[in-house]
């Protein structure tokens, strides 16, 4: 099928990537991204392409059962308060550019249908919407493009299924999205998030196949951080945000399941990881959620212990712990979420407004 329809989405982005080869300006064909030079990167029927490049194995990647693990636990709700907190604050970070217009339908969770009624959310956020919900308009960006406008760049590093993205681009009217993770299970779905979104595979440790000084927002949600590249695509007056679990997290889940729990110099090496920044905001986002056997078993497969943990093994140990736990009406766990979340600054900016 021709890149015009399954890379719709890719041309929205095209003019802020480059050759991960040549670092030279990318054009879209028919069927793949070009630079003049004569690189080439064939578009995936799904809408993506892949960017990852050299003879280096990337990080470990999700697998595509995490993606469908992770797909599931957010598009049922359960980090709900959290997904509001991110999407506010890159509304806030973008207002002062967006101008208030109309909104797109996402296409990636149902979140607003099914919310979980959550007990004590420790963090009080819109969810970046006018009166009237999402718009159906399409033609938003193209439109004010016309106008000579230039729409905010939000970029998800390590953007999984795309979810929070989705979620800054319902908050930020007429935002453009740009996803990459190492992770092509995960990028097939983000490819797909939202119509104003372009996808590719990348990972975040190499330098990234992105253009000097045009992302608004860079959104980094439990994933790796790379400050100076982080810093190389971010405008003068951009931010970071960055989501980190805290040391609550998942409680009493790790105890009782055996699960990896968040090392204690986690902070230190988020502050190493981010050179050149300085952290200008700090909140954390805390809430409780009620979960059932197959929630708890998609949130430890989602994560890193998915990767030390035998799902047969996973398995008994979830049924023991509710057995012991729960009533049998119910048959649920209560669960804490706890996270920071942060924003940084280039640090010479906030030396300049401080």
């Amino acid at each position: 099928m021709a890149v015009h329809q399954n890379g719709r989405m890719l041309a929205d982005i095209v003019e802020y990537l480059i050759c991960p080869v040549c670092h030279a300006d990318l054009r879209l064909g028919e069927s793949a991204l070009r630079c003049a030079r004569g690189h080439s990167y064939d578009v995936a029927r799904q809408g993506y392409v892949s960017l990852l490049v050299g003879s280096r194995p990337p990080g470990t990647a999700d697998s595509a059962a995490m993606v469908e693990a992770r797909a599931r636990f957010l598009a049922a709700g359960h980090y709900a308060p959290l997904t509001r907190a991110v999407a506010e604050e890159v509304r806030r970070h973008t207002s002062a550019r967006n101008v208030p217009t109309k909104h797109e339908p996402s296409t990636e969770t149902d979140d607003g249908e099914e919310l979980k009624a959550y007990r004590g959310a420790g963090v009080h956020a819109g969810n970046g919407m006018g009166p009237q919900g999402p718009s159906r308009d399409p033609e938003i960006v193209e439109d004010r493009r016309a106008e000579g406008w230039a729409a905010p760049l939000i970029v998800d590093a390590g953007a999984g299924t795309g979810h929070y993205l989705v979620a800054a681009l319902d908050a930020v009217n007429d935002g453009i999205g740009m996803a990459f993770d190492v992770s092509k299970h995960a990028v097939r779905r983000a490819a797909r998030a939202h119509p104003r979104a372009g996808a590719f595979v990348a990972d975040v440790w190499r330098p990234l196949p992105i253009r000097d000084g045009v992302a608004d927002v860079v959104i980094d949600v439990f994933a790796p951080r790379n400050g100076p590249e982080f810093g190389r695509i971010l405008r003068p007056d951009g931010v970071v945000v960055v989501v980190t679990p805290a040391g609550t997290h998942l409680s009493p889940l790790v105890e009782e399941l055996g699960l990896l729990s968040v090392d204690e110099e986690k902070e230190l090496r988020v502050a190493r990881s981010m050179e050149g920044f300085a952290e200008t905001g700090r909140r954390s986002v805390e809430f409780e959620m009620e979960l059932g056997h197959g929630d708890v078993a998609q949130v430890v497969g989602m994560g890193p212990s998915a990767w030390h943990t035998d799902e047969a093994e996973l398995d008994e140990r979830i049924a023991g712990y509710l057995s012991r736990t729960v009533g049998k009406s119910s048959g649920k766990v209560v669960t804490h979420a706890a996270f920071h979340l942060s924003t940084f600054e280039l640090a010479s900016r906030a030396r300049s407004v401080s």
